[in-house]
Parts: structure tokens; sequence; C-alpha cells
């Protein structure tokens, strides 16, 4: 190892960043850019990739130019990105065949249908772990293939590249030399078949996406290429490539079975660590949490599409106040939401309900009710979620006894308590909340030898302050069905129930 810096690239599904590690899993010079979203129809979000690189590029150099780093001061590149967008490309020139489609977007929710009605949906969850739905990116890539024209006969002779944003920011750091993906990126497709660790032949001949497109999926450590000189300067090993979630739990110190974090970001993801064995726990998905030391380690996790997202609704749109800097202020200035429930499924419900075609209502509102009580609501909601995901790990048979928290909205100590008191679980909040791009620099930096093994990474990690439930168990409950009534009211499936 001749550097002494890692640099973790981190796109996420709102910002790119960059920041450089030390030996000491300390953090210097982060830079940011907006990642923009473009919305063609209702309900599709795609994005530009070449925007995207460009962005990513930009905050590396700004980044390193902070520090005063060279190429020849890095040890190792690591790459983690938010995942399930899916783009397709031409191998011989690097251009983009369609604008990426983006995670949260319904335009292939025609396709999902139709696979329904095939019967395919058990076939999905027992191959891969995951569902039928337009979140994964089986259906984007079927919507492409089908939609845009001469791409299916190209992709068949070889000739198109598919990637989530890792696999595209990969190959343009390597200046194209490098198709490659990891286990934990792959995982999240819903084309790769989570036994064998590889593509899923038959699934894939089913749908009809023909295998001649997929990146190589290797180990979360493996070697991924050398960086272009004229990207960093020098030629710097790409020694990790591992999902936003996976890394957050990784830089989590969630190496145990059982060790969970949640991350309220745009969206809420709760990931705990399975063990080594893939499992199935109703309304959650199974994926690979990462493959390091030729050792696979599984993670179920449980997916809220409108997290934080919630409330920046609330600030752009219906204009209940003016900056995130509010929020907590404006949350506390009444004791609670007043009977007000905010269910946030603006593109459907996710874990652990998957019902695609709910939509999003606030549902208790009286004269008496103010912008005060529906921010407070919208808070409230992002607890009720995760509260939801725990007591489905926890019927799963994996309880849930300590959650660490990340993601810029886990700054609020009151979304925090919310989360404690709604949950009836003990909240961790590190003392530092960047875990993704440090999970990332941790899996490159033990294949370089900058830390010797999990024992060194797990004394990085410290607790800033620990949050334990204040309310009793009747209030609890009674709290819950007024969430529950809700979410009966408004998601069609559980209205149906309970008409019937």
């Amino acid at each position: 190892m001749s550097g002494s810096f890692v640099l973790a690239l981190d796109e996420g599904s709102s910002s790119c960043r960059s920041i450089l590690v030390d030996a000491s899993g300390g953090m210097h010079g982060e830079q940011r850019a907006d990642v923009v979203w473009n919305t063609p129809r209702p309900s599709w979000v795609e994005l530009d990739p070449v925007r995207l690189w460009q962005d990513q590029l930009c905050t590396v150099r700004r980044s390193m130019t902070q520090v005063g780093a060279t190429g020849r001061d890095l040890a190792a590149v690591a790459v983690t990105t938010h995942r399930e967008t899916s783009m397709l490309w031409d191998r011989a020139t690097g251009e983009p065949v369609h604008p990426a489609v983006v995670w949260i977007s319904k335009q292939s929710d025609e396709i999902v249908r139709r696979w329904s009605a095939e019967g395919l949906d058990e076939l999905f969850r027992q191959r891969t772990g995951l569902f039928n739905d337009s979140f994964f990116s089986a259906a984007k890539v079927a919507w492409m293939l089908e939609h845009v024209p001469g791409v299916r006969r190209r992709a068949e002779a070889g000739e198109i590249a598919f990637g989530t944003p890792d696999t595209w920011l990969l190959w343009n750091l390597t200046g194209g030399r490098s198709h490659l993906t990891d286990h934990t990126c792959a995982s999240r497709t819903a084309l790769f078949n989570l036994e064998a660790l590889a593509w899923d032949e038959e699934l894939c001949a089913i749908l009809g996406i023909p295998m001649e497109i997929f990146p190589d999926a290797v180990a979360s450590d493996s070697d991924f290429g050398l960086s272009s000189a004229d990207v960093l300067g020098a030629e710097v090993p790409v020694r990790a490539v591992i999902a936003d979630q996976q890394a957050g739990l990784f830089g989590q110190a969630g190496y145990a079975p059982g060790s969970a974090k949640n991350t309220f970001g745009t969206a809420g993801v709760l990931t705990v660590n399975a063990g080594e064995k893939p499992v199935l726990v109703d309304g959650l998905t199974s994926s690979v949490g990462w493959t390091i030391r030729g050792t696979t380690d599984y993670e179920l996790e449980g997916v809220v599409f409108h997290s934080g997202q919630t409330l920046s609704w609330m600030k752009d749109n219906l204009k209940l106040f003016r900056t995130n800097d509010e929020i907590e202020a404006l949350s506390r200035a009444v004791p609670d939401s007043g009977g007000v429930y905010v269910v946030p499924a603006f593109g459907g419900m996710c874990a652990p309900h998957w019902d695609r075609e709910a939509k999003a209502a606030v549902v208790g509102l009286t004269l008496e009710s103010t912008a005060a009580h529906v921010v407070r609501a919208g808070m409230d909601s992002m607890a009720f979620q995760t509260a939801d995901i725990i007591d489905a790990l926890e019927a799963g048979g994996m309880p849930v006894d300590v959650l660490k928290v990340d993601g810029g909205s886990a700054r609020s100590d009151l979304l925090c308590q919310l989360t404690a008191d709604l949950s009836g679980k003990v909240i961790q909040r590190p003392t530092s909340l960047e875990r993704t791009a440090l999970g990332a620099a941790f899996v490159a930096g033990l294949g370089v030898g900058l830390w010797d093994g999990i024992v060194d990474l797990e004394q990085t990690w410290t607790c800033e302050r620990e949050f334990i439930p204040l309310i009793d168990e009747a209030t609890r409950e009674a709290r819950h069905a007024g969430w529950r009534e809700a979410l009966d009211r408004t998601l069609p499936r559980r209205f149906a129930a309970a008409r019937s």
C-alpha cells in the first residue's frame, strides 16, 4: 500500500459525495453535488447517466483539492451507490441508450402486472429474495428492452451493457475497462440468484432478458481494476464496490447476526445482518449483505419509499415551512400530532406492506389541526414505518434489541426519540452519521491492508447519544392503533380486507 487515504465515492438518491478516509477512520474533504431527477411523465423518474458521472467526478476532484491529495496519496478507491436504478449503454462508445430509470419510477408497472398474471411472483421471491415490483431493476431493464428502438437486437448481439449506478461509475472510473458489479448490488436487481450468487439464467430466459448485457458479479472486496490516470492523476486500485445500505450496515459495525441499523434518508431503510444463509421473512427482502474475505453475510431489509422525502414534500409542495432547520421546532410546537396521521404512499407503500396501488393520504384532520400537527404527523410516519418493519422482523424470528441510526434526518433528537417510543427499542446514534461512505472505505481498506480486521473497524464506532423508550406499552399500542386505522383507510389491500 503506497497511499494514506481511501477515496470513497458515495452516490446516493439525492446527492453524490466524495470523502477521503484515513487509517483512523477519520473523514476529510467531503464534497457533494445534487443528483438531479427528471420527470418526463407523471410517476416516471429518470436521470442523466452522463451528468451523474460528471457531477460525481467533480466532487472527487474538489475533495482531493481540499485535502491537498494527489493520486499518489490514495491507497484505494471505494464505490458505494444507491441501488435498483438501471441503465443501458453502448459497450463501444460508453454512451447511454436511454436515461437511467430511477428506483422510484413507475413506468414499468404494466410489466410487473403482466409478470404477476403469468404467475411469476413466487419465482421472484424464491430465487432472488425480492418481490416482483417496479422498485427493482428487472422490470426497468425489460421496459427499456421493449421500448427503446433497436436495443433488444443490439443487447442480444452483445453490444449493450447493463448496470446499476455502481457499475456505471466503475466503467467510467476505469475508462471502460471494468464491467463489474458486486454481489450486494446484483442482489437488488431481482435477477440474481441468492443461493448460487450468480445471475439467474432460467429466470432471465423467462423474462426475455439476454445474459449478454450483464456485468460479472464478484465479491465486494474484489480487485475491480485500476482507475484511469486521467481521472485521479494516477492508476489507483478500486478495491470495493458495495451497495449503499449494505455499506451503511458495515460502517455501523453490524458484523454480527442480529445487528441492525436504520437509515433516515430520502427513503428509509432498516437493515439487519441475517448471518451466512439467506432468510425469507414476510414483507421484507433478503439480499447479500457483503462478500468479504471469502465469506458472504446476508441481510434482511425493509425499505420505506418516502422517509425524509415526506418532509421535503411538506416544505416544497405544501409550503408548511421554509427550511429544514424549522422542522424540529415546528414539530415540537405541539405535544403530539393531534390525531393526524400521514400515510406517505406517494409511489405506493413499500415494506412490509408492498401495496403498489396505494396513494398518499393525510388522515384525521379537524378544524383544530395546524401545520405543526401535520409536520409532526410526518415525523411520526417515519417512526411508525420503522416500527412496522421491526414488528415484521420479530414476527419472522429475527429479534431486534438495539437499532443504530444514520442518515440526515437522524440528526433530529425528536425523530430518534419518536422511533424509540413507537418501536419500544433502544436507539443508538453514532458520533458520525456518515456511515455509508465510511463502510465502503472500510471494505477497500481491508483489501489493501489499511486495517487488519473487523476488530480494528469496531473500535472506530462510538455512540454519541442513546435514546430509550419513554412511553408505556398501553400508550404505544394506542398510537399504533391509530396508525393502523389510517393504513386501513388508505392502502387498497388493507381497505378491502377491513371491509370484508
